[in-house]
């Protein structure tokens, strides 16, 4: 199919002042040939624009866009070969989904029977054959979307771009679509990079994620790598549902080891003092006396299960509890530090008592509290 290349990809808009707004900043991307790429991250951070600067719906300021090779930043947007789905459907209400499908062949100049051919491939791909006679109004949320899909399908473009095509559906319908979209994909065998700002989403699509921030990239890795590893502060906080807890405080050198400690309350000398894993203090060793963010995940506190854990663990008070079903989110109050903790199963934490939970540091991340990276 394609690779699609981005080098130092730059768009500014004009202000209603005339000053210029910076809505992507230097954004080097490759995504290769048959790769599914996630390019997620909040509102306004600039991942739909980079999205409609490949379609060529924006013009670039700054940099280029390569189609196996070929810079493509001044080909009309119908002739790059790439086919978008948007967030809303844009369906033709006066047309059936069979009308639909074939309207942009049709509008190409193709064949009747490679016309027809191709519609009957995408509908019987995306179960829409039982409704190839009937008009939108007649179908489901789910099902207008598909038509949307089939939309792309038809052309069999090199480059499939999606913008946030399943925000406006309900939560089971948005968990369908994504099982069908990834393997679509995998049967397609296509470039497909797609828009989301659910996080959760990204996880469950991308070959690769590549998570935005004020128009930059924070970092480009597989999901799990993501997840494991962030390369900062604001990857650590955004990939998750919830996402990572932080505390400040400083890392010290003790006889028996290597201790983050943290302050309990203001003004107090008492200290949250954890230690730090064998193997982790032999990374951050020469760390020790430094300012650091330690960052654990939700699932890394834990309920202590044996006696002489005080090293580890901190008694705190429950604030709220928030049952999910397969697991419970208690979110804890102790000292200055607020956090949420996940327990398996309906945990029996009682709301406002006390808890004394602990903390896995073979799981700890360290950050850099100047610059928001993470130590290494």
């Amino acid at each position: 199919m394609a690779r699609v290349a981005i080098e130092k990809l730059s768009k500014i808009f004009k202000g209603p002042k005339g000053q210029g707004v910076q809505a992507v900043k230097d954004v080097t991307l490759t995504v290769e040939d048959k790769e599914f790429l996630v390019l997620v991250g909040p509102s306004g951070c600039g991942k739909s624009t980079t999205l409609r600067l490949i379609a060529g719906l924006e013009e670039v300021t700054q940099g280029t866009i390569t189609i196996d090779g070929r810079v493509i930043n001044q080909v009309p947007p119908q002739e790059r070969d790439i086919a978008m789905v948007f967030q809303n459907y844009a369906l033709y209400p006066h047309m059936t989904v069979y009308e639909n499908l074939a309207f942009g062949l049709k509008l190409r100049k193709f064949a009747r029977p490679e016309i027809e051919k191709r519609v009957r491939e995408a509908a019987e791909m995306l179960g829409l054959s039982p409704c190839l006679a009937r008009y939108p109004k007649a179908l489901s949320g789910g099902e207008r979307q598909r038509v949307a899909l089939g939309r792309a399908i038809v052309r069999k473009p090199r480059v499939f771009l999606f913008d946030e095509p399943l925000s406006n559906l309900d939560a089971p319908l948005r968990a369908q679509l994504r099982v069908e979209i990834s393997a679509l994909q995998k049967r397609l065998e296509t470039t497909m990079i797609y828009v989301t700002h659910d996080q959760a989403e990204a996880m469950a699509l991308g070959n690769r994620v590549a998570i935005m921030k004020d128009g930059t990239l924070q970092q480009v890795a597989a999901p799990m790598e993501v997840y494991d590893r962030p390369a900062n502060l604001f990857v650590a906080g955004f990939i998750g549902s919830p996402g990572m807890n932080f505390f400040e405080g400083t890392i010290l050198h003790k006889e028996d080891g290597l201790y983050f400690a943290g302050p309990m309350r203001s003004g107090s000398p008492g200290e949250l003092r954890l230690r730090l894993h064998e193997e982790t203090a032999q990374r951050f060793g020469s760390h020790a006396g430094r300012n650091v963010i330690l960052g654990l995940r939700p699932e890394h506190i834990l309920v202590p299960r044996r006696q002489g854990e005080q090293d580890q663990t901190l008694t705190a008070t429950v604030e709220l509890i928030e049952p999910t079903g397969a697991e419970t989110l208690v979110h804890l109050a102790g000292g200055t530090h607020r956090f949420v903790a996940r327990f398996p199963g309906r945990d029996t934490a009682e709301l406002h008592g006390k808890l004394s939970v602990g903390f896995d540091m073979s799981k700890a991340h360290f950050f850099d509290p100047a610059t928001g990276l993470a130590f290494s």
